[in-house]
């Protein structure tokens, strides 16, 4: 998830010795029971909700929430990379209540200040911020990650935070298919962030234990280290790939497993932070001349609509340098 996916949507420790690896106390570490391991209840919800409640949180029907039969269409789209990436699109009507269940629900519970993908007043700019000037930036990608994000998972989510067994299987089966969560379904991006609190706050420890800062966009994960010793960027790789294997993830091995020092371009979903956030280099030069050929002659490459989405870009990238 990268800058043209975003463009075209428009452990806690104290430091030590860091050589006496500081991430020996996450390889010991389980995650809590009952992912087990969700944010705490929403204020007022002591009791838990059955489906009757779960409606007329969501505004309809308990009738027409329950007569909905989950119904997909797959198919598959290329990547810029030759692969191609499945999309289960639900149904008119399942997409239309997946809606109202991400407005009415999803939207109001709290996710990880680590995820940025997918979040209100988050953005690839937000990402990329946070690694700006340091010595070592390290990104992987996980694998298969919408879904690898397991229907258990998801029920026991929705358990814990308070719905009755009878409404959270019927949440689990109006925002999952075939095992986890369908990409292409509106509840997917922010389900995967809620479900994924723990983790995030599993591997933000671990960064600020080693003195790194972290964040996950989606499916890219980036740490980025001040000073970068070697045995420090190796071990928190290790750490990591233990961590996410105990939640039931996998990362990519070869092609998308990136150390980039500070002699390297630095690039965290689609921005250059070497010294600040910025587009590519490569990036801006086009852009000036998209604009420039378009008040010289009155026309462009792009349309009006794909060059306000560039402006708005760069706007934001503006400010969130200051």
């Amino acid at each position: 998830m990268g800058l043209f996916g975003f463009i075209k949507g428009l452990l806690g420790g104290g430091a030590g010795d860091p050589r006496k690896d500081p991430t020996a106390s996450f390889k010991r570490e389980r995650p809590p029971t009952s992912e087990r391991a969700a944010p705490p209840r929403r204020r007022g919800s002591r009791r838990p909700r059955d489906i009757a409640a779960l409606a007329a949180w969501i505004g309809v029907g308990e009738r027409e929430l329950t007569r909905v039969s989950p119904s997909y269409q797959t198919f598959f789209i290329p990547k810029r990379n030759g692969d191609r990436r499945r999309i289960d699109a639900p149904s008119a009507e399942l997409k239309t209540l997946q809606r109202r269940i991400n407005r009415k629900l999803l939207r109001r519970l709290k996710t990880h200040r680590a995820a940025t993908g997918f979040e209100r007043g988050r953005s690839i700019a937000t990402n990329a911020a946070a690694h700006t000037g340091n010595a070592v930036v390290v990104q992987m990608d996980i694998r298969d990650f919408f879904p690898s994000t397991t229907t258990q998972r998801v029920l026991d989510y929705f358990r814990a935070i308070g719905w009755e067994d009878d409404a959270a299987r019927l949440l689990v089966d109006l925002t999952t298919h075939e095992g986890g969560l369908p990409q292409g379904a509106p509840t997917s991006p922010r389900l995967s962030n809620l479900v994924n609190h723990q983790l995030d706050a599993r591997l933000d420890r671990l960064a600020a234990r080693c003195h790194a800062a972290y964040t996950r966009y989606a499916d890219d994960i980036t740490f980025s280290f001040a000073d970068g010793d070697p045995l420090v960027v190796r071990r928190v790789i290790r750490a990591t790939k233990s961590i996410l294997a105990e939640h039931g993830y996998r990362i990519h091995h070869r092609r998308k497993l990136h150390i980039r020092r500070r002699h390297e371009r630095q690039v965290v979903t689609g921005l250059v932070v070497n010294d600040r956030a910025n587009l590519p280099r490569h990036t801006r030069r086009w852009l000036r001349a998209v604009e420039h050929r378009l008040m010289t002659t009155g026309s462009a490459t792009l349309t009006e609509s794909q060059l306000a989405g560039w402006r708005a870009l760069r706007q934001m990238i503006d400010r969130e340098r200051g």
